[in-house]
């Protein structure tokens, strides 16, 4: 049974949709991110940067103790290893997937997050802020269009690179962008939308919005005034 630390955003998308998509048994552990339940010390203890998704295995493919993974991209590529799945077996298939799963990690996810964050969230409308991320989040979806021109997936065959981009596209309008000018990124997207996994991953947790309490000023400075 793996104990999927969660709550339904991007990056909490791609672990719940890989878990989906590998058909593993888990459990959701609520992480009210809004309401401090990462910064509490048994958190802490298997995500020391207070920030989730994690996991804690209780049964690792390599067996022993439980084993606790951070870090979305490190999660994903845990659960490759362990099953097997999703991620290609040839050395440069294997490369290539990697590639873009550390693309989206460093650059992807950084990037349309501030871009979200001064759109949305910041208290100020401050342009610069604004203008800055937007414009890196539109080279960085042409980027994506440009490497999906001629191929069905981001890698030559489905892999945890395309479960890792999915969920920060699926937010397109969050951070100002659009499918107007990158018809090869709609298609992947819709494509992945139709499989099963994908709605099931992202149906998962719906609640906890709700239970939330919404963005109210404690929630903004739990999330955004942390020193």
């Amino acid at each position: 049974m793996i104990d999927l630390h969660y709550f339904p955003t991007p990056n909490g998308w791609k672990v719940s949709i890989a878990l989906e998509e590998l058909d593993l048994p888990y459990r959701v552990v609520a992480c009210n991110i809004g309401r401090g339940d990462q910064f509490k010390p048994d958190f802490l203890a298997i995500s020391p940067n207070n920030r989730m998704p994690a996991i804690v295995d209780t049964e690792p493919a390599f067996g022993g103790e439980p084993v606790s993974v951070f870090e979305s991209g490190a999660i994903l590529q845990y659960l490759a290893e362990k099953t097997g799945r999703l991620l290609p077996t040839d050395p440069r298939g294997r490369l290539q997937a990697l590639e873009w799963m550390y693309w989206q990690m460093a650059n992807q996810g950084p990037m349309c997050g501030q871009a979200g964050h001064f759109r949305n969230y910041a208290p100020e409308k401050i342009e610069y802020g604004i203008e800055r991320y937007s414009n890196e989040a539109h080279r960085l979806y042409r980027v994506l269009d440009e490497r999906l021109a001629g191929r069905e997936f981001v890698a030559d065959e489905f892999s945890m690179a395309d479960i890792l981009c999915w969920p920060w596209v699926h937010l397109r309008e969050h951070h100002g962008q659009s499918f107007e000018e990158f018809p090869q990124l709609e298609r992947w997207y819709e494509q992945l939308l139709a499989r099963p996994a994908f709605e099931r991953g992202l149906a998962v947790g719906l609640d906890l919005v709700k239970e939330s309490g919404g963005m109210d000023e404690e929630a903004r400075r739990t999330l955004f005034g942390q020193r």
